[in-house]
């Protein structure tokens, strides 16, 4: 495939990969043999691409980014597994993403829409949504799962299984070690929970009614009265028929193998 329009001289595209239309390969990439790149995508230089990797259309991937190499797990065996990056991504330099493992379905996924600035990295088993934002240097150990929307702040570090709620906001340099609720905003080491994330949801358009209602709600759930499982039947009682409200009642139902991040008993201690 060497000397295709939108291919440098110097790619090397191993036989079997498929390419979609307008994609274009800059100098000194390396696409393996069971890739797949979506119409329009570009790798702008020093971009390796590996495993049985599928990358939506106009996805772009900036130098020395190095995607769907073997997971850094000390577990795997070499098991058939995949990774799945959505449409419309920007990856920028030095970020890395594994695939899945045997332990965790084989497979990572990554949504539309996505950012993932310099050095930030997916770990294998993962599960990132739509729209989220990796700022440089962050950390998603495997398994863990990031809802749509979410915001991951510069060096926040995510231990394995966590999950991450949609629209929710995880500060800088934060080590997260439990599970951030739908619209929570977690800071701190170890992160604690200090309220919601109300700037994202004022950007994103949220209604001035939902966000009362949201606050509301995250009042009782984190109330010191009873059980936190208790506090979750009320607010769900209470808030029937609010989609945000019934996000994060779903999402503390589900469990995982981490904890709730909840709230610090006083919050200005340090």
């Amino acid at each position: 495939m060497r000397g295709l329009v939108g291919i440098h001289p110097s790619a090397v595209i191993e036989d079997g990969a498929t390419l979609g239309a307008d994609v274009r390969i800059g100098p000194f990439c390396h696409v393996g043999p069971d890739v797949k790149l979506g119409d329009g995508c570009e790798l702008v230089s020093h971009v390796v691409v590996a495993g049985r990797t599928a990358i939506g259309p106009r996805t772009r991937l900036y130098p020395f980014a190095s995607i769907g190499h073997p997971p850094q797990d000390l577990k795997f065996r070499g098991e058939v597994s995949t990774l799945t990056i959505g449409a419309d991504c920007l990856i920028r330099e030095g970020v890395t993403m594994n695939p899945g493992t045997a332990g965790g379905g084989l497979e990572t996924t990554v949504g539309d829409n996505c950012t993932f600035l310099a050095n930030s990295h997916v770990g294998h088993d993962c599960r990132v949504g739509n729209g989220v934002v990796f700022s440089n240097n962050v950390m998603l150990a495997g398994h863990c799962s990031v809802g749509d929307f979410a915001i991951l702040g510069g060096g926040a570090a995510v231990i394995q299984f966590a999950r991450v709620g949609a629209h929710a906001f995880v500060g800088g340099l934060s080590g997260l070690e439990n599970d951030c609720i739908p619209y929570g905003m977690a800071l701190g080491n170890r992160a604690y929970l200090s309220g919601l994330n109300i700037i994202g949801l004022q950007r994103r358009g949220f209604a001035r009614e939902d966000i009362h209602a949201l606050r509301r709600a995250y009042r009782l759930l984190f109330a010191p009265e009873g059980t936190l499982m208790e506090r979750v039947e009320d607010v769900a009682a209470e808030f029937d028929t609010h989609r945000g409200v019934a996000e994060i009642v779903t999402f503390i139902r589900a469990g995982g193998k981490r904890s709730i991040c909840t709230p610090r008993e006083n919050p200005g201690a340090p």
